[in-house]
């Protein structure tokens, strides 16, 4: 059988910066379906920059909305805007300089069911949701477990159902897991129900960074970003909502051997289950067999996606720049609005 080649396709987008940091990207073809995900003349469109760690994004209020971790900001950019505008600032954390946290703003970002605006707080070390017109501006959805401080709650998804899953590592903390506030012990992935109770869904993951469920919501993906290596797992979720059989789904380490910039980070599921997860040097399409699909590589350190607009667009933050593809396909979990 003729092997398809990848690399069929490759539109370099480059743009400068104001510190002259450059972005050049492309798109690389690994398998024939992938045409019917991303058309052939795709392209990479960069629409802000110049942040200092994008992270984060979501589709909220008709815009995407994405943090700068180390800035304690969350910044908005809508359809026209020449850049993106500062739409909550500090975002995680009392004090736009916290210290004990080299990271203490706001990291994941997701927007519920009922269109609110629902941030992962590195500096609050808590799960809040956006209270706009309202003093204080976040309500607390969780903050502890066991009566503890929870340690940089990282990045969340949704269930049908109202559940918020997310994961808490060490990240925001300059000394990690070596930081002398650390409460819980353990880094953990939790669940909180619509009623506020938390319940922890594992502690065997080391370093657990994005999350996402597949459309049927019986598997769940966590990223793992140790400090030299990284991976994708996944898990089977019972019907009342814990998770069992851990498993390699994508390992990277390959990649880091070749010495690719970056780690697994953030991903996110289409309609068909196919897995688009940040890894080093980018975002990779991945079927939901874990096979590689196609690659939009940034050559950046990449932190995460999240689809908007229609829900075919994916929105993109990569190290200081924000960007887009638009797709054929939609998203898992696409809030309207």
């Amino acid at each position: 059988m003729k092997r398809f080649l990848p690399l069929l396709l490759l539109i370099p987008v480059v743009c400068f910066a104001e510190d002259k940091h450059v972005f050049k990207g492309e798109i690389q073809r690994f398998d024939p379906s992938f045409d019917k995900l991303v058309a052939p003349d795709a392209t990479i469109e960069v629409l802000a920059e110049g942040f200092k760690w994008s992270e984060g994004p979501t589709w909220f209020d008709g815009s995407v909305v994405f943090s700068d971790v180390p800035e304690n900001t969350v910044y908005q950019w809508k359809e026209g805007d020449k850049a993106a505008k500062v739409f909550l600032q500090p975002s995680g954390s009392p004090e736009m300089k916290l210290e004990g946290f080299g990271e203490p703003g706001s990291n994941g970002l997701g927007t519920d069911a009922d269109g609110n605006l629902v941030l992962c707080q590195h500096g609050y070390r808590r799960l809040a949701r956006f209270a706009p017109g309202k003093d204080p501006k976040f309500v607390t959805i969780a903050d502890k477990y066991d009566g503890k401080r929870f340690t940089s709650p990282n990045d969340l998804a949704f269930r049908k159902n109202g559940d918020v899953y997310f994961t808490d590592p060490p990240y925001g903390h300059l000394l990690r897991n070596e930081s002398p506030t650390k409460e819980i012990p353990f880094n953990g992935i939790y669940r909180v129900t619509k009623a506020g109770e938390v319940s922890l869904m594992s502690k065997e993951v080391p370093w657990p960074n994005g999350i996402a469920f597949a459309p049927d919501e019986k598997t769940l993906y966590i990223a793992v970003s140790s400090p030299n290596t990284s991976h994708i797992l996944a898990f089977d979720v019972k019907e009342d909502g814990s998770i069992t059989n851990k498993r390699m789904f994508f390992d990277t380490t390959p990649m880091h051997e070749a010495k690719v910039v970056g780690s697994c980070d953030g991903l996110k599921t289409d309609k068909d289950g196919n897995v688009w997860a940040t890894v080093p040097g980018g975002l990779m399409v991945l079927s939901s067999a874990g096979k590689k699909l196609g690659y939009i590589q940034t050559n950046e350190p990449t932190g995460n996606c999240c689809w908007g607009d229609d829900g075919s667009t994916l929105y993109i933050t990569s190290n200081m720049f924000l960007i887009r593809v638009k797709t054929q396909t939609k998203g898992t979990w696409f809030p309207q609005g």
